[in-house]
């Protein structure tokens, strides 16, 4: 058995043993929420009911630059609308592996939106603001993102409070082994909320019995989108946050690149292969408890640990086709908080990561903590 196998199978076995117990592990998740369309782009349509699409971004790109100086004419097809948001994906995951989810954030106000009913059945929801809309054109290499959110730009601690008085929004933070964060960039208010944790929220919150910290997990969410001044002042508040908290910072290799500039820390050669150096290299730039960089393909992370700093990489199961992959990275994400609430090692921790998001994108939704054990249990290899 490989080494890789050996850690997919100690996976599963730990996530059975793990099940018995999830349902009494709370989870906080906040704060966006989007109304997804998943779109495909027309190639060539040979009668109503059917069309072949546009494969790849490259293929789309070069369209596209032809039509310059003339006129585009694109048909786009709606193929699936649902629930949108890395919190509310990431919080699904999450809610679908038995864990007792909390979410604060932007589902509709004063009435839930109804695409978002169904997940207001699996977790308890406090929807303080209206959602945003993305318009999500996939490929096969990847997506383009075409987002509508005005309604977030202004979002912070203030809506929440409009819903939620300081003493109940306490109790749900107090509760929750993991507070998780996303899509910074696009909730202008975020370093706010940030703010208002350290001033009002964390330093009067007990200790849990058992002495564990609480898991504060925060996704950036694609930050050029931001200034570098914004940025650097956002690190900077998650690293005074973990006085309070084990800050984890999830990021893709373009958001690593971004951070590390920004940290300036310096970026190794051919840096796609390097992803273990980078989030070892930005993880003590900032002092915070744990850095975790994915890719498609693979996933590296590094942790502040009781023995000192460990780091570790783990190869998924990449698919080349995948039959959904928008959310595929807020699946990555709740696997690995998974992994680390269930206390499993650092790359077991990459391996529930990677083998929940490659379930979610074979699958097109994610995987109880049975189903995930079972996909460990014979973990597939990165396609080539």
């Amino acid at each position: 058995m490989s080494e890789r196998a050996a850690i997919a199978s100690a996976v599963a076995k730990e996530l059975r043993q793990f099940g018995e117990i999830v349902h009494d592990y709370s989870v906080m998740i906040g704060f966006d929420g989007f109304i997804d369309s998943i779109i495909r782009v027309v190639d060539q349509r040979s009668d109503p009911e059917h069309f072949l699409p546009i494969e790849t971004i490259e293929q789309f790109g070069r369209k596209i630059l032809n039509a310059a100086g003339h006129s585009g004419n694109f048909e786009l097809v709606t193929v699936h609308r649902k629930q949108g948001g890395n919190g509310p994906i990431m919080a699904n995951a999450m809610a679908k592996a038995g864990f007792m989810v909390t979410y604060v954030g932007c589902l509709g106000h004063p009435k839930i939106d109804p695409v978002f009913e169904s997940f207001a059945k699996q977790a308890e929801v406090h929807s303080v603001a209206q959602p945003g809309t993305t318009e999500a054109l996939e490929f096969s290499d990847g997506k383009l993102m075409l987002g509508k959110y005005e309604r977030l730009l202004n979002f912070d601690e203030r809506a929440i409070y409009q819903v939620l008085d300081i003493e109940s929004y306490q109790k749900i933070i107090a509760r929750s082994r993991l507070v998780g964060m996303a899509n910074w960039t696009m909730l202008g208010g975020m370093s706010r909320i940030w703010r208002d944790l350290i001033d009002n929220i964390l330093p009067n919150t007990t200790p849990f019995p058992d002495g564990q910290r609480q898991l504060l997990f925060v996704d950036l969410s694609d930050p050029q989108k931001r200034t570098r001044d914004d940025l650097a002042e956002a690190l900077a508040i998650l690293g005074k946050l973990n006085r309070w908290a084990d800050v984890i910072l999830g990021l893709n290799l373009n958001e690593s690149l971004q951070v590390a500039e920004v940290l300036g820390v310096g970026v190794p050669v051919e840096p796609a292969l390097r992803i273990e150096t980078i989030a070892t290299d930005i993880r003590a730039a900032m002092k915070i408890h744990c850095t975790v960089v994915h890719r498609r393909r693979v996933a590296a992370a590094a942790l502040q640990g009781t023995g000192g700093v460990e780091s570790a990489y783990f190869a998924g199961p990449f698919i080349n086709r995948p039959k959904l992959s928008t959310g595929a990275g807020d699946n990555f994400n709740a696997g690995f908080c998974m992994g680390l609430l269930a206390d499993l090692t650092l790359n077991q921790c990459l391996c529930t990561g990677t083998a929940t998001s490659g379930y979610y994108v074979r699958h097109s939704s994610s995987p109880s903590l049975e189903e995930l054990a079972e996909f460990c249990d014979v973990l597939p290899l990165p396609e080539s």
